[in-house]
């Protein structure tokens, strides 16, 4: 087992971006714009440029995702589709990311409002009132999670806000117009989840050791090598109240409902959150696929999602057929924690700024034994704050913002040209020849 050891305390925010490799752009905007006129007859460096540059601009084929739609769901694991970015994915990105938003937008934050920690719309006004204008898809179920945290006796003394024990954390929504079905190339339900916004998620945050799935506290024999999740997490999923069922109880008999329903169309699940929307999308997507049988074609596209999991978590997951996208912004310290010890995959390379060490016999197993060990888990689009042509600073909170996220998806290329923007002006300014006096 190999482990890699990183510390909470090594955040370093880079205040000068470092040069990145030239791409092929890049190279391309280095020659001489004199050079252009010199030839005739086939298009040249500089004409090719301005077609590829100008590609993003091309109406997308109606027919592209309705004919691939699980291709950019997962299906081959993005292969092909991330380096560079595919414009069709990129707008299933920003389009799942609208969800989310919406979910902010909804949830009444003021502390002093009478429906604190509540969603301030109706189902059927939801999307609208919160900015997703003509999505074709419809509120069916408001989800809510709970803090299984015991309330001391003297917390009638604290703010109301302080007890809020249940929040209103997403929804559910089925696609029903018939045009946008076609579009898609099939019906599809969508899971929208929140980040932390309570003091009682607050805390659970901080509760970041392992533990196994079951929640009930039992160790087996054989569940000591089991799949583990953080226990904040997973209270945050499987708790409930006598007036209040637990998220999880919510979506097994939402979704199960919803597959019966149209049990003989083409249905697709996408279950989409921003970090502990992130992290509840996860054990929401392993929990559906191990208890719905015939479940559709389950995936996830999170957004700045901590870490959630150990590798045995991971590799049920995988052999589930859950395909997750785990888009990353590479300066976003929450995507870093929790855990001190992370067990990478096989067949991905360590950061320059990772220290690897081998651990063998009692050392390893005290690691193990420690709850700390977490797996990095599906498959990541990781892109970078420095990158952004509109951040004018760089902070943790700034970094974290989901909109900061759907930013840096919307002008991303590839790792080696990350921004569409900035090769459009690098281009603009290679090509502007000065007027002769």
């Amino acid at each position: 087992m190999r482990l890699t050891f990183k510390s909470l305390f090594s955040y370093k925010v880079m205040p000068v971006p470092p040069q990145n490799p030239p791409c092929r752009w890049c190279c391309a905007i280095s020659s001489k714009p004199s050079m252009r006129s010199k030839g005739a007859g086939a298009p040249g460096e500089w004409e090719r440029l301005v077609l590829e540059l100008a590609e993003d601009r091309r109406p997308l084929s109606s027919t592209r995702l309705s004919n691939r739609w699980s291709e950019y769901h997962g299906a081959k694991n993005w292969e092909g589709l991330l380096d560079p970015l595919d414009d069709v994915l990129r707008g299933e990105i920003m389009r799942y990311g609208s969800f989310v938003e919406a979910a902010y937008q909804s949830f009444d934050f003021d502390p002093s409002s009478p429906t604190y920690a509540s969603c301030r719309y109706t189902k059927s006004s939801m999307l609208e009132r919160s900015g997703v204008h003509g999505s074709g898809y419809r509120v069916t179920k408001n989800l809510h999670a709970t803090s299984s945290i015991p309330l001391p006796r003297w917390i009638e003394r604290v703010p109301r806000w302080m007890q809020m024990q249940s929040s209103w954390v997403g929804y559910v929504a089925v696609c029903e117009d018939e045009k946008e079905i076609s579009r898609l190339g099939r019906r599809d339900i969508v899971i929208a989840l929140r980040g932390t916004a309570t003091c009682l998620e607050w805390l659970e945050n901080l509760r970041a050791t392992l533990t196994h799935c079951s929640g009930d506290g039992s160790e087996s024999d054989d569940q000591k090598d089991g799949p583990m999740v953080e226990t904040g997490v997973l209270s945050l999923y499987a708790s409930g109240t006598v007036l209040r069922p637990s998220l999880q109880q919510l979506l097994r008999e939402e979704i199960s409902r919803i597959i019966r329903m149209y049990s003989d169309e083409p249905l697709s699940l996408t279950i989409t959150g921003h970090s502990l929307g992130a992290s509840l999308a996860i054990l929401a997507a392993y929990d559906i696929k191990t208890t719905i049988k015939n479940s559709p074609h389950l995936s996830v596209i999170s957004f700045g999602g901590p870490r959630v999991g150990n590798r045995s978590f991971r590799h049920h997951l995988e052999q589930q057929g859950t395909k997750i996208l785990r888009i990353v912004n590479s300066d976003d310290l929450i995507t870093k924690v929790p855990g001190f010890f992370v067990e990478e995959h096989d067949n991905v390379e360590y950061e320059q700024n990772d220290h690897v060490a081998h651990f063998t016999g009692w050392i390893q197993k005290h690691i193990a034994d420690s709850r700390w060990v977490y797996a990095n888990i599906g498959h990541e689009l990781r892109l970078s704050s420095r990158d952004s042509l509109k951040l004018s600073s760089i902070d943790v909170a700034t970094c974290h913002d989901l909109k900061t996220y759907l930013d840096l998806v919307n002008g991303f290329v590839s790792p080696s040209c990350p921004l569409r923007a900035g090769a459009r002006r690098m281009l603009k300014k290679a090509t502007t020849i000065p007027s002769l006096k």
